[in-house]
């Protein structure tokens, strides 16, 4: 009977920690000792490199730059079944670096906001608001300002305020300490609801003994924010620059919110048992004793024999439930966590069942549908796999997880994913105006322009912004792999998102990346790709290199004479024509003379820089941008193309050209 017990006592505890317990808003608490991808959404310029946020570029010129890096989950600030507001508290440290201390500004800060995919405007508006709409993004906001702003009433170039839903500040502080110093300074933010009181603390950071928060605060505010702080809102920082070298870091941070007390239901409050609440049983004498002997016998038997039965089933099924959830879990890992799981009925549906007449593009793995939901009235992009093969799914999740953890405005933005049904599925945000390549070629078959020269040197610049991004800002490097015309989204505005990761790959900086050759694109690949099959950011460059000509001479990297079907290759043409000193002979005639020679002069050549035969006269793409940015001066080409020489060939070109080169749309 002993062990009947103990069975009936597993049995009833694996029951008791099935059911769910419902409670109200929790507390949450979580803390970065060093910051990795995982968890945080980077946006604008902000990166991640040795476990440090950078908020704004990190150059050695004076730049203009705006980022903000935002925790992935949304906050509960207010508890509807308490009618209660959280109070919070968070202390981060951060430094504001600049290697020319007389090029200040413009400063950072610590943000609440129901808004976690808007980047605000650079320089004075701290990267928080955007200069065009100042009020449509609404925060409680602590700004450490590095530079005097008269439009919003700052009393000095080094400052801390509190600012709700303006950068106006409600109220503000000079503190004693140089906030551009370059020294790690912590900073303790704490609002007590009960008290209707916000306190700001400063300090040095003490760089071998734990940082003591000091006594007093630099600022001390009496607000209820409880107005502010309704439903669900995002947590994180954002800084900016005009025209300066500063740089912001944020080094470690801890945040929690507290005064939400968890409601257990009634079901599942402890019951206490006293000897006195059990009623004695009478036990009858005489005859039935040998009756209630049997049945005991029969009772201590098949109780043992029941639960144990009982306990196989529910162990077999818990053990089933497990292992699916431990599969589901592991390809949620493999997704990324902080995207949007779609259904597949969802995607179904609002692709028509993916009909023909939806296919929007055509990728190495798989058609792009066009998706309109109509609950949201929004459009997406989805991309369905067309293998099921272990090597299909391989490829399909590489871009999957390379893409999701990247936040630039020039790439692509990944909005979820579905596996269902045997089915791997992403969705994108949708653009509207398709690949470069159909707006370059199809203006050449109908004669209108659609990509001016504004147009087509914003794009030159903007896919710059983000290979620089890829291969000198991630944490780990990202080397693409297949940079091409048609791969290259135009959103409504004509701005280039830079799309299809599926033959990206990951590297250390300090590593040299190997990648084996699988696919590509002839005329956008290095001669040094050609002959080894190694990937690097250098073979990205030259990729780079061949779209600009492309740009802007609106002619493929391989065309034919339309007189004699002669097969023309466009670096070489156009650095024929260099060699002739009659470089802009090579512009887009379309464009109609239309454009700053210039500007157009210096794109040509940085095209041909990038197109270098020898990888290591490359320039890198970080440089590439500085040159368009017109922050340094472009290196100089040499007026005829320099020839390498390779060894005997170790691969063949159907080692090359991809088996599927149709048009990508994401």
């Amino acid at each position: 009977m002993a062990s009947s017990r103990k069975l009936l006592a597993l049995f009833f505890f694996f029951i008791s920690i099935a059911k769910p317990i419902f409670v109200s808003s929790d507390n949450v608490n979580f803390t970065f000792k060093s910051f990795t991808i995982r968890n945080l959404t980077f946006l604008g310029d902000s990166h991640l490199r040795n476990g440090v946020v950078g908020l704004t570029r990190e150059l050695g010129v004076p730049d203009t730059s705006s980022g903000t890096v935002i925790y992935n989950t949304p906050i509960r600030f207010y508890d509807p079944v308490s009618n209660t507001t959280a109070s919070f508290s968070t202390h981060f440290s951060f430094s504001v670096q600049n290697v020319n201390p007389d090029s200040s500004g413009d400063g950072l800060s610590f943000f609440l906001s129901h808004d976690n995919d808007t980047l605000g405007s650079p320089g004075e508006f701290l990267g928080l608001v955007n200069s065009s709409q100042p009020m449509k993004n609404r925060f409680v906001a602590i700004e450490f300002d590095t530079k005097l702003d008269p439009n919003f009433n700052d009393p000095s170039g080094n400052h801390v305020g509190l600012d709700v839903d303006s950068l106006n500040s409600i109220a503000t502080s000079d503190p004693s300490i140089d906030l551009k110093s370059g020294k790690s300074i912590t900073s303790w933010i704490d609002y007590k609801n009960d008290m209707r009181l916000l306190n700001v603390f400063l300090s040095y950071t003490d760089p071998i003994a734990t940082t003591k928060k000091p006594e007093k605060p630099i600022l001390s505010v009496n607000i209820d924010l409880a107005p502010f702080l309704n439903g669900e809102m995002y947590v994180g920082f954002s800084g900016s620059t005009e025209g300066s070298t500063e740089i912001h870091l944020i080094e470690n941070w801890s945040f929690k919110t507290s005064g939400f007390v968890p409601v257990r239901s009634k079901s599942n409050r402890p019951h206490n048992v006293s000897g006195s609440s059990v009623a004695p049983v009478a036990i009858p004498k005489g005859g039935g004793r040998r009756q209630r002997h049997g049945l005991a016998i029969g009772l201590g038997i098949s109780c043992p024999v029941f639960f144990c039965l009982a306990l196989l089933v529910f162990g077999y099924f818990t053990l089933k439930k497990l292992k699916g959830v431990k599969a589901e879990k592991e390809l949620k890992t493999e997704l990324i966590t902080g995207l949007r799981e779609f259904s597949y009925r969802e995607l179904y549906a609002a692709t028509k069942g993916f009909h023909s007449s939806r296919v929007i593009g055509r990728g190495a793995f798989g058609n792009v549908y066009r998706a309109m939901f109509v609950s949201s009235g929004t459009i997406s992009a989805v991309k369905r796999s067309r293998h099921n093969s272990t090597e299909g799914r391989t490829e399909f999740l590489a871009e999957l997880s390379i893409i999701a953890c990247l936040r630039h405005k020039n790439l692509v933005q990944l909005q979820g994913w579905c596996n269902e049904k045997g089915e791997l599925l992403l969705v994108y945000e949708f653009m509207p105006n398709g690949s470069l390549d159909k707006i370059l070629y199809q203006e050449s078959e109908t004669g209108a322009v659609s990509l001016d020269w504004s147009h087509r040197l914003n794009i030159a610049i903007g896919l710059a912004s983000a290979l620089s991004y890829l291969h000198h800002e991630c944490e780990q490097q990202v080397v693409h792999r297949d940079i091409k015309a048609s791969n290259i989204m135009l959103d409504i505005n004509f701005n280039a998102r830079l799309g299809d990761f599926g033959l990206a790959r990951l590297t250390e900086h300090d590593k040299s990346p190997i990648s084996t050759l699988t696919a590509g694109t002839m005329g956008y690949l290095a001669p040094e790709y050609l002959q080894y099959g190694t990937a690097t950011e250098m073979t990205d460059a030259f990729s780079y290199g061949v779209v600009i000509l492309e740009i802007a001479c609106g002619r493929r990297p391989i065309d034919k004479e339309p007189e004699n079907q002669k097969t023309v290759n466009l670096v070489d043409w156009v650095w024929r024509l260099h060699s002739e000193g009659r470089v802009l002979d090579a512009v887009d005639e379309r464009l109609r003379g239309e454009f700053d020679e210039e500007m157009m002069k210096k794109l040509l050549l940085v095209g041909l820089k990038c197109a270098h035969p020898d990888s290591n006269e490359r320039p890198s793409m970080r440089r590439v941008l500085q040159i368009l940015n017109n922050e340094v001066e472009p290196s100089p080409v040499p007026k005829m193309k320099p020839t390498l020489s390779f060894s005997i060939g170790l691969i063949s070109l159907d080692d090359i050209v991809s088996k599927d080169d149709g048009d990508s749309i994401v």
